[in-house]
């Protein structure tokens, strides 16, 4: 069903509604979505340990190139 088969269906329901039941409709605007802030994770004890060990080797590294 695509949007506009939709749109005719509520607009028929809502008509019948209507004419049936002598109701009356209200029709709100649609509320934005919140917006999503990213998700970070936080580096654990074991994330720093291993970064900081990256950095040791890629400074023996440099030091080791002439």
């Amino acid at each position: 069903m695509t949007k506009d088969e939709l749109r005719a269906e509520l607009e028929r329901q809502e008509q019948r509604f209507k004419d049936v039941y002598g109701g009356e409709v209200t029709t709100y605007a649609a509320q934005s979505e919140p917006g999503r802030k990213p998700w970070r994770k936080r580096a654990s004890l074991l994330d720093q340990a291993f970064t900081q060990e990256i950095q040791k080797i890629e400074k023996e590294l440099k030091a080791e190139e002439p």
